[in-house]
């Protein structure tokens, strides 16, 4: 199977090194990408129309070689690499009202690649048991289980790893107050989990009575997304730590990047507050200008790969975030380089790329 040796190795350590690792990875996003040229036609047209690469295209020399797509194409096409009748659940993009949003389809063997996945990262940060879990939003973001919102889908997935979920907010997304206080009369004496997107997670919390701070201190958050909001309230990484743990006594926070392009694919805070990609997975930072990748401490556009789609040619993507790698080292727990997300680019730019890609696979 693509990509086995990766997906079954430790998340951030436990594998060979760091080249062992990168020589593995390379081999599997190699295989990728002949997958999707074989089984997703207007993939493979983009590769051999942008990278002029046709079944060759899996002996790329390096991970940097390896074509990619930008993410907001998604938002443009329906990328599939499996016929209508092996496709098991469309997940959508977020995005607000009149906004088009990407269309992943997946079919049962990407959805179990997936969780195979999010189960070793998730049990990095929060221990092999699952624990009592808080989370960070309303039970109506399940309401449609067959066509997710982002939001859903990651609410969904991490439910997996936790044990008698408590929603913190009501169906009017007003604080469930009585259902927090009984969750941690029950459960806060131990180790319990908390999951939530990141804006929602400051607005929850800044709503909370914090007049005990031992209430939430065992508790162990993962959060992500959102940082857009955040920043338009002037709070950054380092306030929103600072806050929770000086107000509700959390100590354990760990923000992760991904998206659901890539569900699956977490991109870890270390100890360090830098993210971390997977075994499995690889960050490069690209100049807007060049598409050349850039060195350690130049920002630029984020590209992330990944061993996980098989259902949709998902593995090597452009955002449209814009970033820096400060880190090549890793740290003792997360071995991969660290880096960080700066911000987002403008949109018309981005749409500019996108239209030169769809182009170009709608050719005949």
């Amino acid at each position: 199977m693509i990509g086995e040796e990766l997906l079954t190795a430790g998340p951030y350590t436990g594998y060979e090194g760091e080249s062992w690792r990168k020589a593995r990875l390379l081999e599997g996003l190699c295989a990728l990408t002949q997958h999707h040229q074989t089984h997703c036609p207007e993939y493979a047209k983009i590769v051999h129309g942008l990278w002029n690469a046709g079944s060759e295209s899996s002996a790329c020399r390096q991970l940097e070689d390896l074509p990619f797509l930008p993410v907001s194409l998604f938002k443009r096409m329906l990328l599939s690499s499996v016929p209508l009748e092996s496709r098991t659940m469309t997940l959508t993009s977020s995005g607000t009202t009149g906004q088009q949003r990407s269309q992943i389809t997946l079919d049962k063997e990407t959805s179990l690649r997936q969780q195979r996945a999010l189960a070793a990262s998730v049990g990095d940060v929060i221990g092999d048991r699952r624990l009592p879990m808080l989370i960070a939003d309303s039970e109506d973001v399940l309401s449609q289980r067959t066509n997710l919102s982002a939001r859903g889908a990651g609410v969904l997935g991490m439910m997996r790893f936790g044990a008698r979920p408590v929603f913190m907010l009501d169906s009017d997304g007003n604080l469930a107050e009585e259902a927090i206080d009984r969750f941690l009369d029950r459960f806060g004496h131990a180790p319990f989990f908390i999951f939530g997107f990141t804006f929602l997670v400051w607005k929850i919390f800044s709503s909370l009575a914090s007049s005990d701070t031992r209430r939430f201190s065992n508790g162990k958050l993962l959060h992500s997304g959102g940082w857009k909001k955040m920043q338009e309230q002037a709070v950054d990484s380092d306030t929103f730590r600072s806050r929770l743990r000086t107000s509700h006594g959390l100590e354990r926070v760990n923000d992760f990047y991904g998206m659901v392009e890539q569900i699956g694919t977490l991109f870890v805070e270390g100890d360090d507050h830098l993210l971390h990609p997977p075994a499995f997975g690889n960050v490069i930072i690209r100049d807007p200008v060049t598409w050349q990748p850039c060195p350690t401490g130049t920002p630029g556009l984020i590209q992330v790969q990944s061993l996980i789609p098989l259902s949709y040619p998902g593995h090597s993507l452009l955002t449209e975030d814009i970033g820096v790698i400060e880190s090549r080292q890793g740290t003792p727990r997360f071995s991969t380089p660290g880096f960080r997300v700066l911000g987002r680019v403008k949109k018309a730019e981005l749409r500019g790329c996108s239209d030169v890609i769809a182009t170009t696979a709608e050719a005949v």
